[in-house]
């Protein structure tokens, strides 16, 4: 039998207003727009987002008819980011008003995109 390898292509999160989040994103994390796709009917756009560093990407769906909030249950999940400035990275989402929980004993702190989802912040 092959052996077969994984490798991580991207993660996914739905949104309610796409502009806003690629601002969010933009903004907070520097992440830019790689590709994009519009169904041709209208129903849903993907955006795909990188780092510019890793082949990793953040997908994000907006879906036509959806109007209500996403239910992120007790927000378990995130993903998190490494920074090469934790200091200065700290106080651009503190201007912001982003940073929805910080654990300093552990030295990280998180933060929250318009639909709600927690990204962890670590120090490079």
């Amino acid at each position: 039998m092959a052996i077969m390898k994984f490798e991580f292509a991207h993660n996914n999160f739905n949104v309610l207003d796409l502009k806003k989040s690629l601002a969010f994103y933009k903004e907070a994390l520097k992440l830019k727009v790689k590709r994009t796709y519009e169904a041709p009917d209208g129903s849903f756009a993907l955006a795909y987002l990188s780092d510019g560093v890793t082949s990793h990407e953040l997908e994000l769906t907006w879906l036509k008819d959806r109007k209500e909030a996403y239910n992120l249950g007790d927000n378990e999940f995130h993903l998190a980011f490494r920074v090469d400035d934790f200091k200065a990275a700290h106080n651009k989402h503190k201007e912001m008003g982003c940073i929805v929980y910080e654990n300093e004993a552990m030295g990280i702190y998180f933060i929250a995109d318009p639909d709600g989802y927690w990204l962890e912040i670590i120090p490079g």
